[in-house]
């Protein structure tokens, strides 16, 4: 007890950081929506996940997920009847950081689409993990 009197400074440092893993776990868990790089990739592997990567030409030239498609978000709506295929299978959005693929989750939501899912992050996340980029042209 004398330890914690003297040094409560680290006990409160602690308590602060222990409540914001805490808060993070919880808001993690809430939106199955999210998907980190190593889920998404189990994903792909396990239920042959299509990913959409809805970046402008020049940021998907210049490393893209392997076997990605690319609707560009401006393009999305108009181009929705094109992943009429993909329907049945579950789809993975990305972009540079996971902020405009939420909005393409929500769009292609009302087109119809169910098993949508973002990748938390985006292209960033998913090369900081170490997951391989490609350059090869669609």
């Amino acid at each position: 007890m004398e330890f914690l009197q003297q040094n409560w400074y680290w006990a409160a440092l602690a308590a602060a950081s222990g409540a914001w893993l805490l808060f993070d776990f919880a808001r993690s868990q809430g939106d199955k929506s999210q998907l980190s790089p190593v889920e998404a990739t189990l994903l792909i592997n396990r239920e042959d996940a299509q990913v959409l990567d809805i970046r402008e030409q020049s940021e998907f030239a210049g490393g893209h997920i392997p076997n990605a498609r690319h609707v560009p978000l401006g393009e999305l709506e108009r181009r929705s009847g094109d992943l009429e295929k993909f329907k049945d299978r579950p789809i993975i959005l990305c972009c540079a950081t996971g902020n405009r693929s939420a909005a393409a989750l929500a769009t292609l939501r009302k087109a119809g689409f169910e098993k949508l899912f973002n990748l938390r992050g985006g292209i960033a996340e998913w090369e900081k993990a170490g997951q391989p980029l490609s350059r090869k042209r669609k």
